[in-house]
């Protein structure tokens, strides 16, 4: 294959940088000690309000149990619910010992009734123990990035010593988002779980019903953490993500911040899901070029100042020999602003194409002639 790394179109679009903060004073007053607003597709940070201060953030805790369970089970897995997850302090769906419930009845349970009982029981089907998940919860942190948070419990019942901060837990709540079964359920008004029982789950997420775009994510309260909320709304194809720690106005908080950011920042298409973004020549194919494709809408959040300064790069073979498969990956689409990269996602071949036989390339002789 012949390489060519510098396959580059200019596009008018858009882009942004994770490193670069909004001060928090040009944006809304708000009561949280601790703020930020991110975009779920590229982790732009878009606000910030002291954002790596270490706080307690209770349930909101649960965003990472219920990746975690979306990650390393089934949700038609079959728990057995242990004697220890029967009767948990606080929040309960009220799970009894050696009741079996469906893996996906619990993940609701968890978000939208912000079940303790639910979390232990969790925790201690996908690790053995409460505190193997809690060494699970962890290193799945330093993996996203979230070097400041440390989970003692699968619920956020206070421990001094399980902490997180605003940006990492953004951080996780971005990647649990991006799971396309966390997203249905965070955004889920009513679940009828398969048991006996209580089993109508309602979703105390006021978001939801309040916000115009409002599809999650979880609240959270003990007396020393204050209101916690994780809150996500999408608005034409943009989705964001708050987070407010120890905010006594937690929704009003959340809301201004969410207004402040889609007013700001508006989404910029750069690449549409299967659309034709260059043609590759194919070697010894029965056609000669094949199109290259993003599997996913690409779609940055710029302010009006940012859409001149947007760079995107291709980097691709630019011949590949048949047969060629459909959704074979071929390279990435890189985009810069102010020559800084802030988004990569890979690129696919859109179709099939067979390799030439032999009366193909006796045509193709006799055309020569």
């Amino acid at each position: 294959m012949k390489k060519s790394f510098l396959s580059v179109f200019l596009t008018s679009i858009m882009l942004f940088q994770a490193s670069i903060f909004i001060v928090h004073g040009e944006g809304p007053n708000i009561s949280a000690s601790s703020a930020i607003v991110m975009d779920v597709q590229t982790g732009r940070i878009l606000y910030s309000k002291d954002i790596h201060a270490k706080k307690p953030m209770a349930s909101t805790t649960k965003i990472m149990t219920a990746l975690l369970a979306l990650e390393n089970s089934s949700p038609d897995a079959i728990v057995k619910i242990p004697r220890q997850a029967v009767g948990v302090e606080g929040s309960s769906i009220y799970l009894q010992n050696d009741e079996k419930v469906k893996m996906e009845d619990l993940v609701y349970g968890l978000m939208l009734r912000s079940g303790n009982d639910s979390a232990v029981a969790i925790a201690s089907h996908i690790s053995g123990s409460v505190e193997e998940f809690c060494a699970l919860m962890n290193r799945r942190s330093k993996e996203l990035g979230a070097n400041n948070t440390n989970f003692m419990n699968p619920h956020g019942l206070h421990d001094d010593q399980h902490y997180t901060t605003a940006y990492d837990l953004a951080l996780i709540s971005r990647q649990a988002l991006l799971n396309k079964e966390f997203k249905k359920i965070v955004s889920t008004k009513l679940w009828t779980a398969d048991r006996e029982g209580f089993k109508y789950f309602y979703n105390k997420n006021k978001t939801l019903t309040q916000y115009e775009g409002g599809d999650g994510v979880k609240t959270g309260f003990t007396k020393k953490s204050g209101r916690c909320l994780v809150t996500s709304a999408t608005r034409n194809g943009m989705q964001l993500v708050t987070v407010v720690l120890n905010a006594p106005d937690w929704f009003q908080d959340s809301y201004n911040l969410l207004d402040y950011a889609f007013d700001r920042y508006k989404p910029y298409s750069i690449a549409q899901q299967d659309s034709y973004l260059k043609s590759i020549s194919v070697k010894n194919g029965k056609k000669p070029q094949t199109a290259i494709v993003s599997r996913e809408n690409v779609i940055i959040p710029v302010t009006e100042e940012e859409k001149n300064k947007v760079m995107s790069i291709i980097e691709v073979d630019e011949i590949m020999n048949a047969p060629v498969s459909r959704n074979t990956k071929i390279g990435k689409l890189k985009v810069y602003l102010d020559s800084k990269l802030i988004y990569t996602t890979d690129l696919f071949t859109r179709e099939d194409i067979a390799k030439k036989d032999f009366k193909d390339k006796f045509v193709d002789f006799i055309q020569r002639k």
